[in-house]
């Protein structure tokens, strides 16, 4: 066994000459803990709160969108519904029709959007996980599904019968003020069979409808769309399927998938992540110091030991081993423990719901691979920093 290890373990494991020692060495030893133990709690925290925003996303984004390069339309013909419905790597596909709209109910108006989507949608998206009363679109041109929001906000329940009708706006195309005001919009008549919710933003924006409703009240012809939204099979390169879709298109679209169409979320939340790892890694970086301070308190306490050692032929390296090996080991067996008592903390969170934010939904938390690694590398490199830098207080002025 090396020297200097086995003699940093000898004293890592005994109790120094006075209390004072012990109480430096277990203070240091615990901040260690519980530096690890918060980074941990911190990054799963995060690693949590990041997938319980994007689920939405997965509720309501497909994995591939394509937009038109100019304008709000492009032409989708047949031969490419084709030629995408025999493209590898694509499991389904949906043509939208989407447009911002003025809806009045009851007297009561609301500008809104509507997207019109055509049998295929559901296979794309999963609507039966946004559903929340009533039901889907089926193939009939005058319903429409409206978002939680927008049915609270124009007091619109789900309707049984064709009585009460929602009454779907949208300008007319050209310039200049009309002389008559009714010709200045274009309007439909739907009523409302179900209600979705997937987050407060999304459900005051958006309105589903089938296409052909959508194309008559904007007088669109059958193979223009707004968008086309891809689902990709499991085994599906993203980016292959990217350029096969590019050349059916000629190249005259533009195709974002997931991470793109959130852009904004996804920088945020990386964002809030890497400030809260800097902010917690200088607490731990402030805790992890006392390590030095404990290592130079031991070296205080075992001068004369040093001493001895350094008689019988021990190095000055050799000595300086001794104290840094033993602030590695309390940096490494403190990180270890503290990641054992986050992962407890974890599970009991997961299990019992320690921390809720509301009455019926705990604070969301994910255990990962990156989270152990991340803390273990980030504790144990500032622990070896601080004592080497306790460490090499050991000199020849010291041992004479």
């Amino acid at each position: 066994m090396n020297f200097s290890y086995y003699i940093a373990k000898r004293y890592l494991f005994s109790p120094g000459s006075s209390n004072a020692i012990n109480i430096i060495t277990i203070i240091a030893a615990a901040g260690v803990v519980i530096g690890a133990m918060a980074l941990f709690l911190v990054l799963t925290g995060f690693a949590g709160l990041k997938g319980f925003s994007l689920q939405f996303s997965t509720y309501f984004d497909p994995d591939l969108k394509v937009f038109p390069t100019t304008g709000k339309t492009f032409t989708f013909t047949d031969s490419q519904k084709a030629k995408l419905t025999k493209l590898e790597g694509i499991a389904n596909f949906s043509e939208i029709v989407e447009e911002r709209v003025f809806l009045e109910f009851r007297r009561k108006q609301k500008i809104s959007y509507i997207k019109g989507v055509d049998a295929n949608y559901h296979k794309v998206i999963h609507t039966d996980s946004i559903m929340v009363y009533g039901e889907w679109l089926t193939n009939n041109d005058f319903q429409i599904v409206a978002g939680n929001g927008v049915s609270r906000e124009l007091s619109m329940s789900v309707e049984q019968t064709y009585t009460n009708l929602l009454s779907i706006y949208v300008p007319r195309p050209g310039k200049g003020i009309p002389n008559d005001p009714s010709k200045a919009f274009r309007s439909e008549k739907a009523v409302n069979i179900g209600i979705y919710s997937v987050n407060e933003e999304l459900d005051k924006k958006y309105i589903f409808a089938t296409t052909g409703l959508v194309r008559k009240l904007l007088d669109l012809p059958e193979d223009k769309v707004t968008h086309v939204e891809l689902k990709l099979s499991e085994q599906a390169d993203e980016n292959q399927v990217k350029e096969a879709v590019q050349s059916i298109f000629d190249h005259n679209v533009i195709i974002k998938n997931r991470i793109q169409l959130n852009d904004t979320l996804y920088k945020m939340l990386n964002t809030e992540n890497l400030a809260s790892y800097l902010v917690i890694t200088l607490i731990a970086i402030i805790a992890l110091f006392n390590v030095a301070g404990a290592i130079i308190m031991m070296i205080i306490d075992k001068k004369s030991n040093i001493k001895t050692l350094y008689s019988v032929g021990a190095s000055l390296s050799n000595i300086r081993k001794i104290f840094l090996f033993q602030g590695s080991l309390m940096t490494v067996l403190g990180t270890l423990l503290g990641l054992f008592l986050g992962v407890v903390l974890i599970v009991l969170q997961q299990q019992f719901g320690l921390l809720m934010i509301t009455a019926s939904l705990p604070y969301p938390t994910r255990i990962t691979a990156m989270s152990f690694v991340v803390v273990f590398f980030t504790i144990t490199i500032i622990g070896f920093i601080a004592s080497l830098l306790a460490s090499s207080r050991i000199n020849q002025k010291l041992v004479d």
